[in-house]
């Protein structure tokens, strides 16, 4: 594979860094200081200057290849692009309309989606205009594994009539989201990666409840547009509403997670080159028994380990985009997984460790490495736990010397 950056990467990276610089680091500030005088979960107003600009610039739904109103990025292309917003996870990717659940939920309208859907929600989202959440997870079952859903999606006549609890349905707290993709069970009786089904639910249906918004560490992850709990009680839809078909629920959830995961891993190396960067300067500008904190040997240890650990993320990271562009999400299977294990566990150490060189400063609102701990922590769970990518990639593993002794 060829690690250096294309003409049209290198562009969008230019543009992108000085759009960074010069408009959502300040606007860092601005945001938090807005989200503590509006209503939860409200996206705050800065928000819209800052997606005015990055139109303005051309750096609008970069994540998207195959769209007429997508970027027509590679994912090799738009890895390092990802990086940079994760350097400011809670703006920088909305503000380029790049950010989740927005962006799985655009791709699977892309990939699945008829002419009718693609026009009523995906155009809306590709613009910006509302937000959309995802509703998989559910309270009473172990929703690491998706074929344990018990949300009932029944044919009648006409319509589907949905029946269900949910829980972490991303987006779903945000006033303009408007959209839910809702995965539950069409028919228990078919094979067990056959029963399941995606519908689109409008947020305004009929028995619709949402319950509460989930807490995430303590905080209320307004900034991702909130986490519900949603109660679906003989919700109705028409039956166009269903996508792709009866029985193709846990397929498109593969097609969604694979880009999803490689995404969320690229912001979190931005959000660990951030760490590493807010820990030099706060060790090389602290004085602790005498001497600065970057002269605490302890401290210099931290560094080197978490450029080192960066490093070779990034390089399994750029690894995967280039085999999900030559070979298929299919063929980097194992990529996938893998970087979804080390990225956050990676990103997790790093921050821990710019949060101790911070001391008390590092677990407040003054720096963002408490947020971005959090938000590290999380994707451990999110997207499958790191005990099921294990498992099945051990499992993959080891299928190769079964073959080998048959």
């Amino acid at each position: 594979m060829e690690f250096s950056y294309d003409e049209r990467t290198e562009q969008l990276r230019a543009e992108l860094l000085d759009f960074m610089e010069q408009h959502v680091y300040p606007a860092e500030a601005v945001a938090e200081h807005q989200l503590g005088e509006i209503a939860p979960w409200t996206t705050p107003p800065v928000m819209e200057e800052l997606k005015t600009e990055a139109r303005k610039r051309g750096l609008w739904n970069l994540f998207l290849p195959h769209h007429p109103l997508g970027a027509g990025l590679s994912n090799l292309q738009y890895a390092p692009l990802a990086e940079i917003t994760g350097r400011s996870p809670h703006l920088a990717p909305e503000s380029i309309n790049c950010n989740a659940p927005d962006t799985g939920n655009m791709e699977v309208l892309t990939m699945f989606g008829t002419a009718e859907q693609q026009d009523r929600w995906l155009k809306p989202l590709l613009a910006g205009e509302i937000r959309s959440a995802f509703c998989m997870t559910e309270p009473e079952v172990a929703s690491s594994d998706a074929t344990n859903i018990t949300t009932r999606i029944e044919r009648d006549g006409d319509s589907y009539v949905i029946n269900g609890r949910k829980w972490w349905s991303s987006g779903a707290m945000n006033p303009r989201c408007e959209i839910f993709i809702v995965m539950g069970k069409t028919d228990p009786a078919a094979d067990r990666h056959r029963q399941q089904s995606q519908i689109l639910v409008p947020r305004d249906t009929p028995g619709i409840e949402i319950k509460r918004g989930m807490h995430v560490f303590g905080y209320d992850d307004g900034w991702h547009g909130g986490h519900a709990e949603i109660t679906f009680t003989d919700v109705r839809v028409p039956a166009s509403n269903l996508i792709a078909g009866e029985g193709e629920g846990f397929a498109i959830a593969q097609a969604r997670l694979g880009p999803g995961r490689i995404h969320h891993c690229m912001r979190l190396i931005g959000m660990a080159e951030r760490a590493l960067e807010l820990m030099c300067r706060r060790a090389t500008e602290r004085v602790a028994f005498g001497k600065p904190l970057s002269a605490q040997g302890v401290v210099g240890e931290w560094i080197a380990e978490a450029r080192v650990r960066i490093e070779q993320a990034r390089l399994l990271v750029l690894k995967t985009a280039w085999l999900m562009d030559t070979v298929g999400n299919k063929g980097a299977h194992t990529e996938i997984q893998a970087i979804k294990i080390v990225v956050p566990e990676m990103a997790g150490w790093v921050i821990d460790k710019a949060i101790q060189v911070h001391g008390g400063g590092g677990v407040s609102q003054d720096f963002p490495l408490a947020h971005m701990w959090a938000g590290a922590r999380t994707l451990r769970l999110a997207d499958g736990p790191d005990e099921v990518h294990k498992a099945s990639l051990a499992k993959r593993e080891l299928r190769k010397y079964g073959a080998e002794r048959s």
